[in-house]
């Protein structure tokens, strides 16, 4: 306890950089005497630039480490220092790695050996994030843990995905806890930290999710991931930084295709032709990454695909396969009258072999 508060009390810190604080703590050897160093000694260092040394010296003056971890305590988040058996290794490995972690919710029950990051477009098409969930069901009631930054578009699709279908998700923040952003996602946010994985942030409780934090976020959420998968970016987006980062930490990069005439697209066909796996179904992330679902997963996938249906139903089903359609668009295909279709709709729907998507359009799920 006594060296994991002092750990604390560095994350704290806002002017002095993660770089800073590690090669601070691997020339000491303990982040106690790593934060209590004299100026005399912290000069020496190499590489540490002089404003550098002033700024830590000046900042530390303002925090206390007893009360930095009391502070976390009393207020239930867990804080999880790289000295800690609990700290994921796989993030122990990569450049710069977190100098703490912050958590609310159970990181223990998310499998760290199956995790799959997810990242894309905050302004993402309607069609991409269906189809990201059709992908992501097929993973429904396994141990694969989907891993994102709750950031608008992909990656809340992704994070609600998970939820839908009873795996769990990481969130990893841009800024503390106090300062979820965006606010539309405050609910989402309690959804994950309330039973459904953990939400974590490097960042002390009351700082701000600003610009430069995001590219510094995506080296976490790369990190904890043994594969990335990329669901629409632009070429210059934070999606392709992730890209870039996966690349460099030795992990499995993948794209799912989407509109050629789409401009967040425009990255994916760039990776694409650079090597990354294409994604156009759950099969192809688990060959990609060398996984196998459970079989109970699979019996229920088997169990969907064995339904019988009525020739109005199929009708209908075959209709969305080949593409997302409208309620007006459907009845134009079938020349079924409202009524029968709207039973037929919700029939699918609640069974899960349909779906509708918030522009009113209807997708196949099997």
């Amino acid at each position: 306890m006594n060296n994991k508060k002092y750990w604390c009390a560095f994350s704290r810190l806002t002017n002095t950089g993660t770089a800073f604080v590690n090669t601070l703590i691997h020339n000491f050897k303990s982040a106690e005497l790593a934060w209590h160093a004299k100026e005399y000694d912290l000069q020496k260092i190499e590489g540490l630039r002089k404003t550098s040394v002033e700024n830590f010296l000046e900042e530390r003056k303002k925090v206390n480490p007893d009360e930095c971890i009391e502070y976390i305590e009393n207020r239930g988040i867990q804080f999880i220092c790289p000295e800690d058996s609990d700290y994921p290794y796989q993030l122990k490995h990569i450049f710069n790695p977190p100098i703490g972690l912050y958590v609310l919710g159970d990181l223990k029950s998310c499998n760290l050996e199956r995790t799959l990051a997810v990242v894309g477009s905050r302004k993402a098409s309607e069609n991409s994030k269906t189809v990201l969930r059709k992908i992501l069901s097929g993973f429904h009631d396994t141990d694969i843990c989907i891993v994102s930054g709750m950031a608008e578009g992909i990656d809340t699709a992704a994070h609600k995905a998970a939820i839908e279908n009873n795996i769990k998700t990481i969130a990893v923040l841009g800024g503390g806890f106090d300062k979820i952003y965006p606010k539309s996602n405050i609910k989402l946010f309690n959804q994950i930290k309330e039973g459904n994985g953990a939400v974590i942030t490097e960042y002390w409780c009351s700082e701000d999710a600003i610009s430069w934090h995001f590219p510094l976020r995506n080296r976490i959420v790369s990190g904890l991931s043994k594969g990335v998968l990329v669901a629409e970016a632009a070429l210059k987006s934070g999606a392709m930084i992730t890209a870039k980062l996966a690349l460099e930490q030795g992990k499995e990069l993948m794209c799912m295709p989407g509109l050629i005439s789409n401009p967040n697209t425009e990255g994916i066909y760039k990776l694409i032709k650079t090597g990354a796996s294409v994604i156009t179904n759950t099969e192809d992330i688990l060959d990609a990454l060398n996984w196998r679902i459970t079989n109970q997963t699979q019996e229920s996938v088997n169990t969907e695909q064995n339904q019988i249906f009525t020739s109005d139903e199929q009708l209908v089903i075959e209709c969305i396969k080949k593409d997302m359609l409208t309620m007006d668009e459907l009845i134009l295909k079938t020349n079924l009258n409202i009524n029968d279709l709207m039973v037929i709709l919700t029939k699918l729907e609640l069974n899960g072999t349909i779906s509708s998507t918030e522009g009113g359009k209807y997708i196949s799920m099997v």
